[in-house]
């Protein structure tokens, strides 16, 4: 018999309603609430899927009574949520990026290993490369080259656009990889609006050197006239390009990538597929999550890299 985990989800924002919404539809589990400091946000979105609201000093309250946990607050907040309901023995998904420090996502990954508790990040499009037959290509890449461009909006202006958007892609580098970086360069742009504020650039192009002959060029913007979301993929053999957002490629390598890969239960909902190996991995079913803490933290000490490489452009 499957084991019924009680849920629960910290932040009443967008990404906390998502996932509020895939552990209501879960097979055995007991949704027990949403957690948020601001109390209106939080009977806002547990009315909006029928679950209990907790708020401000309810912490404890709220913790004790669950055995799993998203975490969908702003990311400046990520360590200090994370590493309290580690403390309190709850298993974790944080959403990406994992923490905005180095040594605060080491310290989550750390805590949790010591713990014996499943410490997993939202890096969910790992699912489509999946689906598409990515990981079992024989050849390692030469060259990826990634555009990951969104309009302006409020939303997670507390972290730089290669911590809010880049990330993805850098994730998936890395997968290719099996390694991390050994050279980064980077220029930024910063948007000038009267009133605007935001945390590091609004705009970045890193240039990334792997070693073994594999680099990469990732761009990302939160300031551009519209979305873009593509990646080339460069082998030996042949090329991959992929549009992200509408979810197609162009295979011209001798490799069998599946071309319905949209379709694929695992790519047609990459949140739900990433709920629902960590839970499985909660349960000792088998396998990992399908991000875990090392792997992210992989991901935000190379974001972070980019960041610090940065020679401004105006």
């Amino acid at each position: 018999m499957t084991k019924v985990l009680r849920a629960g989800v910290a932040g009443a924002g967008v990404f906390g309603g998502y996932h509020a919404n895939k552990y209501k539809q879960a097979d055995a589990i007991t949704f027990v609430g949403i957690y948020d400091l601001d109390t209106a946000r939080a009977e806002t979105a547990a009315a909006n899927v029928g679950t209990q609201a907790f708020s401000g000093d309810q912490w404890g309250e709220f913790v004790s009574q669950i055995d799993v946990l998203t975490v969908a607050v702003p990311a400046f907040a990520h360590a200090g949520v994370v590493l309290k309901a580690l403390e309190a023995g709850v298993h974790v998904y944080v959403e990406k990026p994992l923490a905005i420090s180095l040594e605060d996502g080491q310290a989550m990954v750390a805590l949790a290993a010591e713990k014996g508790l499943v410490l997993a990040c939202g890096h969910q499009e790992r699912a489509v490369f999946e689906a598409m037959g990515l990981y079992d290509v024989p050849e390692r890449p030469i060259r990826l080259e990634a555009v990951r461009n969104g309009t302006a909006s409020t939303r997670n202006l507390d972290v730089s656009v290669g911590l809010d958007l880049m990330i993805h892609d850098l994730d998936l580098g890395l997968t290719l990889a099996g390694r991390q970086a050994e050279a980064v360069t980077a220029t930024a742009r910063y948007r000038q609006d009267e009133g605007y504020k935001a945390v590091g650039a609004d705009e970045l192009k890193a240039e990334v050197e792997f070693g073994d002959g594999f680099s990469a060029s990732f761009s990302a913007s939160r300031m551009a006239e519209a979305r873009e979301r593509t990646m080339k993929l460069i082998y030996p053999s042949g090329e991959v390009f992929i549009d992200m957002l509408n979810r197609k490629f162009e295979n011209h390598t001798p490799f069998a990538l599946n071309p319905d890969f949209a379709e694929a239960d695992i790519a047609r909902d990459p949140l739900g597929t990433s709920v629902g190996r960590f839970l499985s991995a909660v349960r000792g079913e088998g396998g990992r999550p399908l991000a875990g803490g090392d792997e992210a933290l992989l991901a935000l000490e190379l974001a972070l890299m980019v960041d610090a490489a940065v020679a401004p452009q105006g």
